[in-house]
């Protein structure tokens, strides 16, 4: 690399590239808010989130140790270290989490597309293929300015948010947090939600290269937790104006923009939605393409060029979106999810926090220098 990475490349980009990857979807409407966290109530919630925050930090700090240790910057060479020959167990999962996360995708996209525009749902759709094709075509410099100035708008939306949902319903989530509500079961939601989205951080691996040492590696891993758990924090307290109530909203996001009545606001919001859903999208496309990637230059000697780049994504989004959907995968792969959830926590990060820690523990990888 010629050019020295930044504090904000080594400490920042790899949380926002971890909250680039977890935030779409569910997320970002609060629906899994509703569904992992509410459930425990208001108290509860607030500590299934610090747990979840704490485990994805621990988890990151590891995985990036390991990454930087075996200069493993995507997930194949990783797991190759990791799992040796059952490495391909991970991808398999992998891809079928990736087919599943796409659809899903594509589909929120649709709906967000029509609803500000009354389009057919089929442009939000092919919009969202289109600009994932883009970004993830130009490699990492392309993904990394699109995880740093998506979360700019993020970040911004989300405070913008949570202060007039304070302003207008501050008494509200006044009387929401001190109700006495049984606060049973906030562990496992706060560690089922971290396992459901856990994967993000080996999707984000290429971001792992512009660490200098192994102190960038556990500050950007303890950092990765909160930076991701931040809007969902900022979220969830929002919703407990109305709680409980709101736990059986399809889109808690749309039920409470429709209570503060603020048209301009409810569009910029959706724009918000759509650009964690792009954020997330590119992620997953990219882990996929800089795994061909290091093939490619270990046989060809040649970085991997823009043109497969997008016939990678191509094929991805294609066979993701549309033919998913079509032969019934979306349905039969939904109803394993968590079941693949849990394969993540035994393929990964099981190993991880035993052999992967023994191994680091006893350093026999060559490591660099440590940056001062």
């Amino acid at each position: 690399m010629s050019a020295t990475p930044t504090r904000f490349q080594r400490f920042l980009l790899p949380g926002l590239a971890f909250k680039a990857v977890v935030i779409g979807g569910g997320y970002a409407t609060g629906r899994e808010l509703a569904e992992f966290f509410l459930p425990s109530g208001p108290q509860g919630g607030v500590m299934a989130i610090a747990l979840a925050t704490l485990i994805w930090s621990l988890v990151c700090a590891v995985t990036f140790l390991f990454a930087h240790a075996t200069r493993a910057y995507d997930y194949r060479s990783f797991f190759h270290h990791l799992l040796g020959p059952f490495w391909g167990v991970f991808e398999l999962s992998y891809v079928l989490f990736m087919v599943l996360i796409l659809a899903v995708f594509g589909a929120a996209a649709g709906s967000i597309v029509a609803a500000a525009t009354g389009w057919p749902e089929l442009v939000g759709t092919l919009l969202l293929m289109v600009c994932i094709g883009a970004f993830t075509a130009f490699g990492n410099q392309s993904v990394e300015r699109l995880f740093k100035w998506a979360s700019f708008l993020l970040y911004g939306v989300y405070v913008v948010f949570f202060v007039l949902v304070m302003t207008s319903f501050g008494r509200e989530i006044a009387a929401g947090f001190s109700q006495a509500v049984p606060t049973d079961g906030w562990a496992l939601g706060g560690l089922t939600y971290a396992g459901y989205n856990i994967v993000g951080a080996v999707v984000i691996l290429p971001v792992a290269r512009h660490f200098l040492g192994r102190r960038d590696a556990v500050v950007a891993g303890v950092i990765a937790g909160p930076l991701t758990m931040l809007p969902a924090l900022l979220f969830f307290v929002c919703m407990v104006a109305w709680y409980p109530q709101i736990a059986a909203e399809t889109l808690p996001s749309d039920f409470i923009l429709k209570q503060l009545n603020l048209p301009l606001f409810h569009l910029l919001f959706q724009l918000m939605i759509f650009s964690a859903l792009l954020e997330s999208g590119v992620g997953a496309v990219h882990a996929i393409n800089e795994r061909f990637s290091v093939v490619w230059q270990a046989r060809r000697g040649q970085g991997f060029p823009v043109s497969m780049r997008l016939v990678v994504a191509a094929v991805l989004l294609v066979g993701s979106i549309f033919i998913a959907e079509r032969f019934g995968l979306v349905a039969l792969i939904a109803h394993g999810y968590r079941g693949l959830a849990w394969l993540f926590l035994i393929v990964y990060v099981l190993p991880l926090l035993t052999y992967g820690a023994w191994r680091l523990w006893r350093k026999p990888f060559p490591v660099a220098a440590e940056s001062r």
